[in-house]
């Protein structure tokens, strides 16, 4: 490439967020290039679990590894019969097959050239957008689309100082004897009876199970969101306990992972040249933590939209970018992703007690309701309702947290 050469489209980053939409822009016979620091071919670590529909409604559940029928809660204290009672969710849960959906998405990019490069600046010159890399090399595009993830260096937006953070520690492993039922998944164990006192009056965590097979389990202790973020270690010391408190011994570690990303992360400024995707573009379910479901959904209409949008050759990179978070971020996903917001902000405030109060309530919502606000796939009228009625059905304590008046 002659550095006189104009790509339609620069993309930062190679990991799901990228992948995901340099595939679908592939589609549109767009000139492309990807940079990152890592290869695209590098394989992912983290464990990917999804409720089942949101690939089937896609075409995609092929790419599940497993898929449990059997999905339950624990939101009981733990003690007794009443505190062991299983919540079940009658909906189906997957683990996404991390190489086979990888392969999928590299398959779809094929003909788009990734090089080994840092950016370290983004400059608009002339209307047309040129990343500087740290090797000395510079490329120019009409777009430049940052998927790097959330610590990019080139979104703006608005500064928050207490980021909220979910935090997980968890292990692929062989036990003394199994953590959870055969062809068992568990959503949310908050069952705390493994707690001292003082345990209990710190920010509350929750184990998420499954069975995967073979005698073998992937269990984790999870933070659902917090600030300041709970430590790998803290996590670890829980699940330990936890485990133990059962009298399972982990015999064989076979995969060790853990996680820290943001929550509540502004929304960039839409007055801006560069694009995001992903996790750098907020779009992390901020009551959740879920993301690849609106990878997926949302990947296939900015790029059709990108390549309206680029054949006007008389659109800058900032008219083009401004445009595509117009798409990315439509006024009906942002006042939903307010509300996600203010309910994340709500829960945090809750201690373990209320926690499992509130939850055990929100699964008691009709199955579509509550998977629905789990994917972000209600409309705002149904969010506005579903959210009405959990704060009718809750419990007074609860409904003075919700409105923070205790």
């Amino acid at each position: 490439m002659t550095n006189e050469e104009i790509l339609d489209i620069l993309i930062l980053g190679s990991g799901p967020a990228a992948l995901c939409l340099a595939s679908e822009l592939c589609s549109q016979k767009l000139s492309i290039k990807c940079i990152s620091t890592k290869s695209p071919y590098d394989k992912w670590g983290n464990t990917y679990g999804i409720w089942a529909s949101e690939l089937e409604d896609l075409g995609l559940d092929s790419l599940l590894s497993h898929r449990w029928t059997e999905t339950l809660s624990y939101f009981g204290d733990g003690i007794n019969k009443n505190g062991n009672f299983a919540t079940k969710h009658h909906y189906d849960y997957g683990l996404i097959d991390r190489e086979a959906f990888q392969n999928e998405l590299l398959k779809r990019c094929k003909g788009i050239k990734w090089l080994n490069e840092t950016a370290i600046d983004v400059l608009t010159v002339k209307n047309i957008s040129e990343v500087l890399c740290e090797s000395g090399l510079k490329l120019k595009s009409r777009l430049v689309i940052d998927a790097s993830g959330h610590k990019s260096n080139f979104i703006k937006r608005p500064i928050l100082k207490d980021i909220a953070q979910q935090a997980a520690y968890g292990i692929v492993g062989k036990f003394s004897s199994p953590p959870v039922n055969k062809n068992q998944f568990v959503l949310m164990d908050y069952r705390s009876d493994h707690l001292d006192k003082d345990e209990l009056l710190e920010a509350p965590s929750f184990l998420y199970a499954m069975d995967l097979g073979n005698d073998i389990f992937f269990v984790e202790e999870t933070s659902l969101a917090n600030y300041p973020a709970l430590s790998k270690d803290l996590l670890k010391k829980r699940l330990q306990k936890r485990l133990s408190k059962k009298g399972i011994l982990v015999k064989e570690i076979l995969h060790e992972e853990d996680c820290l990303f943001p929550m509540n992360l502004p929304l960039p400024f839409k007055n801006q040249p560069v694009l995001a995707f992903g996790g750098a573009a907020s779009m992390v379910h901020p009551a959740s933590g879920y993301m690849v479901g609106s990878l997926l959904r949302r990947a296939p209409i900015l790029a059709q939209k990108l390549k309206i949008y680029l054949n006007n050759p008389n659109l800058s990179s900032i008219e083009l970018a401004k445009k595509g978070w117009n798409v990315l971020w439509p006024s009906e996903l942002i006042q939903r992703h307010k509300l996600y917001q203010y309910g994340l902000k709500r829960l945090m405030s809750f201690d373990e007690k209320m926690l499992r109060s509130f939850f055990l309530n929100f699964f008691q919502l009709s199955t579509k309701e509550w998977s629905g606000f789990l994917t972000n796939t209600l409309p705002l009228p149904k969010l506005i309702f579903v959210m009405s009625k959990m704060f009718i059905k809750s419990p007074l304590k609860i409904k003075l947290g919700m409105l923070k008046i205790n």
